[in-house]
Formats: C-alpha cells, structure tokens, sequence
C-alpha cells in the first residue's frame, strides 16, 4: 500500500531478526491478552505456557457454543417435566439433566485449570456455579427417593436453572445487567416506598369516603369495604388496567368523588411512575458508566501486558517498540481470517509515521481497531466486459449503467413498492387486480437484471449485500410460488394462496427502503441496529426472571384452571373449578391462560408484562387458590414492568441521545482518513448513512462503472453502525463522557510476563 524508504528497510530487517527472540508462548499469550481486550474478558490467568493454551482452548468458539447448547437443553427440560408439554418419564429428564450437570461440571474444573487456585474461589461466580450444581444433585436424589417410594416430590431446584445463564463465564452482559440493577435498587427503593406509602394513605381515605355508603360493584361486590382490597385496587389503579371501572360506582354515586381518583391518578400513575423512570434512568446510567470505565481501564491494561511481551529496545536505553512482523503475527493469532489487506490498512493507521515499528500508546489501540468492522471490497471485471467489451463499452451500455447507478432509478422502484403495497391491500379476485402481480414481478425481475447488469454478480451477491440478496430471494419466491399458484388453479386443483399470501407479507418488507430515505425515520432504525446487541441481553435477563416465575408459578397453581377445548362441555365455563363460576376470570374465556406447562407460564407471564387485565388474571389464581395469591403477581409486576421494563427504557433512551448528538469515534474518523487518503474508500454518498448503507454495500457503490482502469482491485467501506461486541457498544455510548486514564499504572517491567492487577468487579 506504501513504499518505506531505505533506512525503514534496514531497521524491519533489524526487527525481523529480533521477532526470532520471541517464542511462540510469548505470542500465544500476547495474543490472549489482545483477544481479551478485545473482548472485555476480565478473567485472571495463569500466565504459564500449558496454562494459556488451556485458557486458548476455553475460549473457542466450540466450547463455548456447546455450553450455550446444554444450558438451553438444560433450562428446555421443563417442557417434559410435570407439568408437561410432552411427557417424558422422571428417569429420562433426570439423565438428561445428569448429563448437562456433568458438562457444567467439566467446564467448571477446566476453568480451574486456567485460573489461580486463590482466584477461583475468590470468584463469586464460581461459587454460585457449584452450589447451584450441588444442590441440583441432592434436589434429583431426593426427588429420584421420593417418586420410586410413590411419595410426591417437589423439583424445587429447577428456579436454580437460569441462574447457570449468569454465571457462566460467557454471560459477563448477563451479569452486568444484574448489578446494575443490584447498584440502582437502593435509590428504587426509597422512592418504592415512598408509593407504597401514598397508596396505602389514598387506600384508607377511599376506605372511609366508600365503605359506608352501601355501593356495589358491577357484579354486586361491596365496593371499597376492605382494606387489603382497597390497597390492590389502588395499586391496580396506578397500571391503569381497571381504569374506569373502579371509580364508576363512587362516580355514579357523585361526581364530586371523581376529584380524589384523579388526584390519585396524577400523583402515582404520573408523578411516582416518572420519578421510578428518572430514579432507575439516572442510577443505572451511572453505574453503567462506572461499569464501562473499568472495562476501559482493563482494556488498557491488558493490551499494556501484551505490550510488554512482544516489546523489543531499540538500543541502549531506547525506547521500547514492537515492529511490524510482531504486530503482523500477533493480528494473524488474534483474527486468523483477517485479510492481508485489512491488515495493510490497520498498519498504516497504527503507524502513521512510517517507522516500522509502533510504541506504546500505538499498540494500545489495537484492540479498538479491530472492533471497528471494516468491509473489503474486491473490484472485478463484469462478466459481460471479459465478454463482450465491445458491446459492454459501447454507447448504449454505458446509458443504461448510469441510468440504473441515477438516484431516480431508486426513487422509481420506491414508487412501484409503493404503488404494489396498495395493491396488495386491494380485492385479489378482481381479475385486474389478480394480473397486476405478474406486471410487479415483471418490474421486480428487471430490476434486479439491471442491477446485475451493472454491478459484477459476486459482488451483487457478496455477504455483506443483505438487501440485494433480501429482494432476489423474496421475488424468486413469489414468482415460483405465483406460478404455482396459477398452474393449480387452471387445473381446478389445490391453490397455494396460503404461501402467495405469505409471500405477499414478506414484499411489504421492501416498504423499510421507502422509509429509510425519511431522516428522522432512519435516526430510529439506526438506534435499533445500535442497541441490537444489548436487547439480546435485556431479552436474556427477562428469560432468566420469566423462567423463575414460571417454575414457581408451576407449582403454585398448575392443576388450578383448566382449559377445555371441546366447547360443548359444561366445566369450560368456570374453567373446570367450581370457585371460578360466575367469576370475570371465566366469563372472559381466560382458562387457557394457567400455570399447566411451562409454555402456557411462560404466556400468561408475557400477558402480565403487557399489564392490560393482569389484574382479573391475579384475581383469578387468587379465587382458586388464596387472596395471599397476589402477591406473586404484584412481585412480578414490581420485578419486570417497574423495574426491568425501565432499565430498558433507560437503555434505549441513552441510544437515541448518542445517536443524536456523538460523532464518529476518533478512532473510525483516522481509519476512515486513511483509507481516503490511500484512495480506498468506495464511492460514498454525499447523504447521511442510511439502512441500506448500514447493513450492505450501497447500490450505487458497487455499481460504479467497470470502465475505469484508475479503480484499485481493493476497496474499504467502515460498517459505521455495527459494534463487533456488546462491549464496544457500551463504550461508544459513554464515549463522550470517559475521560482518559491515566497508563501509568499499566506500565510493567518489560521482563515480567505475569498478570496484571485486573480492576475491581463484582464478578468477572
């Protein structure tokens, strides 16, 4: 990519001879603390050769998808455990939980074998892991004794299963997530309190304004006449679910009495519910910040260490560097399938004096560097152009690429999906309406041929094309499926309208390109590819409280409401127990939502999460069971909607503040410089970066005419909106916010290959 001088040959050879000096442990162990770094692994090793390639080995990928694969196995046990979706005997599901115990277990002592002995049981984590293990164990012995002696047992250890999701080694979000609210719920609590206070407060005045005055419910229950009820209906009051039921009796009554539920309305619906949003918002933004902060820190520090293994003096008292052979087979440990392109360019930002070798403060950045998704673009000659020149060059041709690469082409075809969404909206059988969808995919066919016609096909159809490959296989689609359709029909046999309507859906799809050209509706789209990463691990975090509740909630109510599909069967009114006859629960055909099975829990959960009704559903159990039933559902209501759902919000909202107010990193803008400055970068839209520019190589940069002889083989495009980890997503959000640390600390003796002191966390 660029020419050294001379003197800069001399000294990579002086480099080269001393890069011989360096054993391969020293880059096996270079190379962990990068791809640690790069990673954000805060795990304290053995620094001992055996023990790093034990600790290389930890960390592939097919350990680590293995144990992802038997913790789902793991917690997908409940679907056949009573209650059952599909039983299976108590001796088939113990086997297969023996075995995911004994994978756990195997993982367990192969991070022992990597790690300090002090360390690990220093780690909490690990501690949590084998008592977890452990009384898994004792909960199968005694639950195995109980059901050979015919007794009934209770699997009370299937809570514990998620709990195995936080604390293995690779669910660091996980538990980031956990302290996070862990470090908030201090300040929550004050301000919980507080609500339960003022709804305890308006519950005895609504007590002593309504339990005198004879009033009734709609279905004749006494109307504010007990205080534990007063307190749940003012609660329920607060999500808004029975609202306006409970005021209607007193409101009929008079309409004075309106002035107190709005007044209870205003300060805990809107007042408390936005202070709980501002208190979890603020808190959780803090501690997220100090989180990351730390993470920084042992990002710096560990690429300090890896600093000190590979770095070589420059002569008596010089200065220490590593040369570029090094750093070459350090990136090649570190990411085998990088390019040797990809690597030229990284170079030549690390190195922007041209030295042949990088400092200190260069090699740091490395880490950085390789999160930031670089997308090579290899230009080829068009088939039809090794072809054909002659006609490919020719006047004609030439029109038409540039027609195709015009931005009213796009603007044309936004239009026809435009215009095709309306029709799909429109009466099928219309025989007009019926022939319009040969003409759209007649359109649609042509665009893509003129695309293809334009664009070299590898590079139309390379990974990183998800709309090009998006709309070719969704017209395909309903083309075949459109014939089909057609052949059957002429032949008065079974129509396929069920895939063409499936199809149909799917084309609506292209509708996000039309929507993606509005400003503000990408800054949204935008945001959601941002926070991709994070809501995986929100959605972890629901699974793990949902799973909790589920198994609880199991045991509990299951046999308590029973669903009946047979609709001629007179227990399907009141739910097959006679305590729900005449109740709201069974009047509204509520019996399917029940704690039989974990599918149906895990439903009824997501039902509570929504809110609306969650207080009949409570009602319901409570009916069956004991009034003291609700606590489970006001507990969950608190755990997830409260304060699950607003660390969510808070998450989302700090997004959409970086999107509109941070730039680029400093470190995207030099590596997007030098690949200007090289002349590398593909021909960039003078518009913002869209969708399509995000998640693919636009259109128009893979177009660009196959005439020009002035175009590199090779060409760079920065993924701008892709984060590699969770982690880097996390630190671009406070970028602007972390000051950077002091590396006095991180300095090491250069002779020293041991382990630093990793920041304080609660748990690795």
């Amino acid at each position: 990519m660029t020419s050294t001088s001379s003197g800069d040959a001399r000294a990579c050879a002086g480099k080269e001879h001393a890069n011989e000096a360096k054993s391969k442990e020293d880059f096996d162990l270079a190379s962990v603390y990068v791809s640690d770094a790069q990673y954000n692994r805060n795990i304290f090793f053995d620094t001992s050769p055996q023990a790093v390639r034990l600790y290389l080995l930890y960390n592939h990928r097919l350990p680590q998808v293995l144990i992802y694969f038997f913790i789902l196995l793991h917690l997908s046990l409940a679907i056949c455990e009573d209650p059952a979706v599909l039983p299976l005997p108590p001796w088939a599901t113990m086997l297969m939980e023996l075995l995911c115990v004994h994978i756990f277990a195997l993982r367990l002592v192969h991070y022992a074998k990597v790690i300090p002995r002090d360390k690990f049981w220093k780690d909490p984590k690990n501690i949590c892991m084998i008592v977890i293990l452990a009384l898994t164990l004792v909960d199968m012995i005694i639950y195995g004794a109980l059901h050979a002696a015919g007794c009934y047992g209770v699997r009370w250890s299937r809570v514990l299963r998620p709990l195995l999701l936080v604390n293995v080694t690779e669910g660091r979000q996980l538990r980031r997530a956990f302290r996070s609210i862990r470090n908030a719920l201090p300040q929550i609590l004050y301000v919980f309190l507080l609500f339960i206070f003022s709804i305890l407060v308006f519950s005895l005045m609504a007590l002593k304004l309504f339990s005198k005055r004879g009033l009734r419910t709609v279905d004749g229950a006494p109307y504010f006449t007990n205080y534990v009820d007063a307190v749940f209906d003012l609660y329920v009051l607060v999500t808004t679910a029975n609202s306006p039921d409970v005021m209607m009796p007193a409101y009929n009554a008079s309409s004075a009495f309106a002035i107190f539920f709005i007044v209870y309305i205003l300060v805990n619906t809107y007042i408390f519910m936005s202070v709980f949003l501002a208190v979890v918002f603020n808190n959780y933004k803090k501690y997220l910040k100090e989180e990351v902060r730390q993470l920084v820190r042992a990002k710096r520090h560990k690429m300090a260490r890896a600093f000190a293994v590979l770095q070589e003096r420059t002569g008596e008292g010089g200065e220490p560097l590593v040369s570029r052979a090094c750093w070459t087979r350090l990136i090649r440990l570190v990411q085998p399938d990088i390019s040797h392109a990809h690597i030229e360019l990284l170079w030549s930002v690390t190195d922007d004096k041209n030295r042949g070798a990088i400092d200190k403060k260069a090699f740091i950045q490395l880490a950085d560097l390789l999160n930031i998704e670089v997308i090579t673009l290899k230009s080829r000659p068009h088939p039809l152009l090794r072809l054909s020149p002659a006609l490919y060059l020719s006047a004609p041709s030439r029109f038409l690429c540039r027609l195709v690469q015009h931005r009213a082409f796009v603007i044309t075809y936004d239009i026809i999906i435009l215009v095709n969404a309306v029709f799909i909206g429109l009466d099928e059988e219309s025989p007009v309406i019926a022939n319009s969808e040969w003409v759209f995919l007649a359109l649609y066919l042509l665009e893509i041929l003129l695309k293809l016609y334009v664009c070299e096909p590898r590079s139309f159809f390379s990974r990183h094309n998800f709309w090009n490959w998006f709309d070719t296989i969704i017209v395909v689609c309903a083309l075949i499926a459109t014939i089909i359709n057609s052949t059957l029909k002429s032949s008065g046999g079974y129509t396929s309208r069920q895939i063409l309507d499936i199809v149909f859906i799917l084309r609506v799809l292209r509708l996000v390109r039309v929507v993606d050209s509005i400003k503000r509706f990408r800054t949204i789209i935008n945001t959601l590819i941002r926070i991709g990463p994070a809501i995986l691990t929100f959605g972890q975090l629901i699974l793990v409280v949902y799973y909790i509740f589920a198994m609880v909630g199991m045991e509990l109510f299951k046999g308590k409401v029973k669903f009946y599909e047979d609709a001629s069967d007179p227990a399907k009114a009141y739910c097959g127990n006679l305590l729900l006859k005449g109740s709201t629960f069974a009047q509204l055909n509520y019996c399917k939502n029940n704690f039989n099975n974990v599918v149906s829990s895990f439903i009824l959960l997501l039902e509570l999460t929504v809110v609306n009704q969650w207080h009949v559903l409570s009602s319901g159990f409570a009916t069956v069971t004991h009034v003291s039933a609700r606590i489970y559902f006001v507990l969950f209501h608190i755990v997830v909607v409260i304060i699950i759902i607003n660390i969510f919000v808070a998450f989302v909202l700090e997004a959409f503040f970086v999107e509109y107010s941070v730039d680029k990193s400093d470190l995207q803008t030099s590596l997007e410089k030098k690949i200007e400055e090289l002349e590398l970068g593909v021909a960039q839209e003078t518009a913002e970066d869209n969708l399509v520019n995000s998640m693919e190589t636009c259109d128009n940069e893979q177009m660009a005419e196959q005439t020009e002889s002035r175009k590199p083989n090779l060409m760079f495009k920065i993924a701008s909106k892709r984060y590699r980890t969770v982690d880097a997503l996390l630190q671009r959000l406070f970028e602007a916010d972390l000051e950077q640390e002091d590396d006095a600390d991180a300095d090491a003796d250069p002779q020293t290959n041991g382990n630093f002191s990793n920041p304080t966390f609660s748990t690795a």
